[in-house]
């Protein structure tokens, strides 16, 4: 703030908080929230929000207990563990659970500018001495984790798209090496889940369909090792204005499922695609995604079932086995949103398509400009008068 008294004045205001206060502490805690909000579409801030209503269900759906230990390696401002101890909170009975819930988080973040938001934000819900660093989480061996270094929980949303350089690479197993960031935050996820330990993870669609080696390797490492039960499909708007790629949220747990087959932790892995709701073509800032959108989720997850529609070729919910998944290659694009089938003309129908749409869009302007000027019409009489 490059003005000195507008510092000061700004100082004094929130000077007079009192943030000993329960209510007082947890409203400030609830605006600065949602000034992370709105730094969702403020350029390059906006890469470091996921929306909380995503965040929120994530959290709830791994069911927080008191003593787990959660991490987020990519954490941004801190919307997960935010959502994480406010899930946690409800649990809390005794000042012994407190203490806990105190000591439950751990996170990282290579950015200097959202990790202090993160470390303002952690503050904010009572988190004195918040277990926030300022790092990358790739730089490290992942051979070398221990169990001391592993946490029961990781709820997360790599960042994707980008590519790493060859000496971050060379931190991981040469088959499960990629340049894909997405890609080697999910081999750190997995060498960091503690035995028993649960995940859920945000990552694009390029990683569900990708028949690269290391991809390949990672996917059938996460059937073999992992129990992979559930992949939810979400809309490629979600994450709108900052990005229009697809994403989903891989859930699995470091344990083997009951009945699964020699040579796999995963019996069997659920997809569920989330469709838009009514009346939404897509989120946007306006019409952002809202916590009672995932209800549909919560719904059948309770209560899971096969929706497929065999006349149209659409499947919404499908479960199969490790090995079927195995027999497609890793390939877990499956419960695809359906694509419009866009119609081609012949050269001639086109054309007259065209000019028709063209004539009917003269003409509205025509129509508009006739109003706009006779309202100027009015007005200028009403001036002269």
């Amino acid at each position: 703030m490059k003005d000195g008294v507008l510092l000061r004045q700004v100082i004094n205001v929130i000077d007079q908080l009192n943030l000993g206060d329960y209510e007082e502490s947890h409203a400030f805690g609830e605006i600065y929230e949602s000034i992370l909000k709105e730094m969702q579409s403020a350029g390059s801030a906006g890469e470091f929000y996921t929306p909380r209503a995503l965040t929120d269900f994530m959290a709830e759906i791994i069911n927080p207990k008191i003593g787990d230990k959660m991490a987020d390696f990519a954490c941004g401002t801190g919307g997960f563990i935010a959502s994480w101890l406010k899930a946690l909170d409800k649990k809390v009975q005794t000042a012994e659970d407190k203490e806990e819930y105190v000591k439950s988080i751990y996170g990282i973040e290579k950015k200097q500018f959202p990790y202090m938001l993160c470390v303002t934000n952690m503050l904010l819900h009572d988190i004195d001495s918040p277990k926030v660093m300022h790092d990358n989480s790739l730089t490290k061996d992942v051979l070398n984790y221990t169990d001391d270094d592993k946490f029961d929980v990781v709820l997360m949303n790599p960042p994707y798209g980008g590519s790493e350089k060859n000496d971050i690479k060379q931190h991981f197993p040469s088959d499960l090496s990629s340049s894909e960031t997405a890609d080697l935050f999910m081999v750190l996820i997995m060498y960091r889940l503690a035995e028993n330990g649960r995940a859920a993870v945000i990552l694009p669609d390029g990683f569900l369909f990708g028949t690269d080696n290391a991809k390949l390797a990672i996917k059938e490492k996460l059937l073999r090792e992992f129990n992979l039960h559930t992949i939810i499909r979400l809309p490629g708007s979600i994450f709108s204005p900052y990005t229009s790629i697809a994403t989903n949220i891989i859930f699995f747990d470091n344990d083997k499922a009951e009945g699964a087959e020699e040579g796999f932790c995963t019996k069997d892995t659920w997809f569920y695609r989330l469709d838009m709701p009514e009346g939404y073509k897509h989120f946007s800032k306006t019409k952002p995604m809202k916590q009672e959108h995932c209800q549909p989720i919560i719904d059948w997850w309770n209560n899971r079932q096969e929706i497929v529609d065999a006349d149209n070729n659409d499947e919404k919910s499908r479960c199969f086995t490790a090995q079927q998944l195995l027999d497609m290659d890793c390939n877990f694009d499956q419960c695809k949103f359906p694509k419009e089938e866009e119609e081609i003309l012949p050269p001639a129908e086109l054309l007259a398509d065209y000019y028709k749409k063209r004539a009917a869009l003269d003409h509205e302007i025509d129509k508009t400009l006739s109003e706009i000027q006779r309202i100027l019409g009015i007005e200028i009489k009403k001036d002269e008068e």
